[in-house]
């Protein structure tokens, strides 16, 4: 079994375009500089073997049992690691470089007709918990739904199937009788 621990990062093409690439690599799914995982490693390195040193060194003269004395000074340089990875992640800033796009209007409306397809009704907005509704807005969904219920409504007034028949046929032909 081999699994690939680390490969140089696809990066996409940001308005920085100066930025330097070459040193950037993906470690189990996350953009890592070089540089800075080796002096991360050393940093948490130092912190944890100086605290189990210190630990072992302390605790060697208050414990009766050197092997106990040890075992505590293990827990210690285990505290030391965190220790080591808390003062890494602050001297060593991510280097992810998050794209966020916005999906295109056209399939939203065709995933809100297929949907309609699929369940007959969406329902009705106002009928909704506020949380639903807020979030709907912070999704920026909303008025997607706002339209597609109103188109609903409009196509169970009486007289509106003819109109909508009449409609789809002109949109067929392009216009043109």
């Amino acid at each position: 079994m081999s699994q690939e621990l680390a490969r140089p990062a696809a990066t996409p093409p940001s308005a920085d375009a100066a930025r330097n690439t070459d040193n950037l690599y993906e470690v189990w799914g996350d953009t890592v500089d070089a540089r800075h995982l080796v002096l991360a490693i050393v940093v948490s390195a130092i912190v944890s073997l100086g605290a189990y040193g210190l630990a072992l060194l302390i605790l060697g003269g208050l414990v009766e049992s050197m092997q106990m004395a040890k075992a505590y000074a293990m827990l210690f340089g285990i505290l030391g690691c965190l220790g080591g990875g808390a003062i890494s992640a602050m001297l060593f800033k991510p280097k992810r470089d998050v794209v966020e796009h916005v999906a295109d209007p056209a399939f939203r409306e065709q995933v809100v007709g297929d949907l309609l397809k699929e369940y007959g009704s969406l329902g009705r907005l106002e009928e909704t918990s506020p949380e639903v509704v807020a979030e709907l807005h912070e999704l920026g969904l909303y008025e997607l739904f706002r339209d597609a219920q109103a188109r609903e409504e409009r196509a169970r007034e009486p007289g509106a199937e003819a109109d909508m028949n009449t409609r789809e046929s002109l949109v067929l032909s392009g216009g043109r009788s």
